[in-house]
């Protein structure tokens, strides 16, 4: 669906390491010192879902299909990157160009790992990193309000509306205040703003706290200090090891699953990320169950039946006639598709259907 998810952070913060684990593949080279990556590494991760193996036991089809998200590895920011510095405004472009950004946040010490700043300071290090995102931001509104005030001269109308919420979201952002906190948010002004800019400071947040695996089941001092800065912000953090994520690509579920539990954690970290990096983006799954395949199907959340249809193939919105729908509930409690008509839990819905995360549907249709 081109919706990203950006790993960013400084160097040497386990964001490669990361990548790695969350692509399972080992094709993102690691290595201790800064800008070992260049070139942002992209890859499309399928999203964990459980209901898919509950279906598929009813089902038992040939394959199942997750949903997936798109990450992309973005090389370790420094100070003075809105300037240039490090690998810069290369990489600022790169973020541009995702929806989401997943800040990768060191919060353990190993002496045997370089870290620019000298020394291990989360809330520091974010501060480096989202300033670099604001003075970049600042520096594109500049910019573009020197053009406005140049169209103004000439009494250019969209100009004269559209000049003085720039200049208003340029004194906001010198503030030290993020675009995504711009009380105007709703104006016509800021929305084309934000459309033609992708204003780096309006994105999602989401903080990848990396510890050591004594950091897992019990939060350090590092960790209490990234979430005390993240609940003033409402952002999420998510607690993950790296290098035990980056151990576990091999393991298959049981493995993994006696591995989180000697660590003391249910859950992985990465699992956690991805969802969490889905719902960010406003995006949910439907499925279609048949004996080729039971498959989670990726729209945002909103989405009439005929554009659902669509992700399938245009041919279904085109011809959109109506949807048979059995919700996820309703199609685990009955057995299946037969057992939930049998039940009449089987709906059909029209064109003006919003569908719901989990339904199980069929789409009539003719062209």
């Amino acid at each position: 669906m081109g919706l990203g998810i950006g790993l960013v952070g400084l160097p040497n913060v386990g964001k490669s390491t990361t990548f790695n684990a969350l692509t399972k593949a080992q094709n993102a080279e690691s290595a201790n010192y800064p800008f070992c990556t260049i070139e942002p590494n992209k890859a499309v991760v399928p999203v964990p879902d459980k209901r898919l193996d509950e279906l598929s036991k009813i089902v038992n089809p040939e394959r199942i299909q997750h949903s997936t998200l798109d990450f992309v590895d973005i090389a370790g920011l420094v100070k003075g990157a809105s300037k240039g510095e490090g690998l810069g405004n290369k990489f600022l472009s790169n973020i541009r160009e995702t929806e989401v950004i997943l800040q990768i946040v060191r919060c353990f010490e190993d002496e045997n790992i370089t870290h620019v700043e000298g020394s291990i300071d989360p809330v520091r290090d974010i501060e480096i990193i989202e300033t670099e995102l604001l003075l970049a931001d600042m520096d594109a509104l500049e910019k573009r309000i020197a053009t406005l005030a140049k169209k103004v001269k000439g009494n250019d109308r969209e100009a004269k509306a559209q000049l003085p919420v720039a200049q208003a979201l340029l004194a906001h952002l010198e503030a030290g205040q993020p675009a995504s906190t711009f009380e105007d948010r709703e104006s016509e002004g800021f929305l084309t703003l934000l459309r033609d800019l992708r204003l780096l400071s309006n994105k999602e947040i989401i903080y990848g706290a990396n510890v050591d695996e004594e950091g897992l089941a019990e939060d350090n001092a590092y960790v209490q200090a990234l979430k005390a800065y993240a609940a003033e912000r409402n952002r999420e953090v998510i607690k993950l090891c790296a290098k035990v994520e980056e151990e576990m690509v091999d393991f298959d579920e049981e493995e993994k699953m006696e591995m989180l539990e000697s660590l003391g954690v249910e859950e992985s970290g990465l699992e956690q990320i991805i969802r969490k990096g889905f719902e960010k983006l406003g995006l949910m799954s439907y499925f279609t169950a048949g004996v080729k395949e039971v498959r989670a199907w990726t729209i945002r959340q909103g989405t009439t039946a005929p554009k659902a249809a669509a992700v399938i193939h245009n041919d279904f919105e085109k011809g959109f006639i109506r949807a048979e729908v059995i919700s996820y509930e309703d199609f685990i409690a009955c057995g299946g598709e037969q057992g939930a008509k049998e039940a009449g839990k089987m709906r059909l819905e029209g064109k003006d259907y919003i569908v719901q995360d989990g339904d199980v549907m069929h789409f009539r249709f003719n062209v």
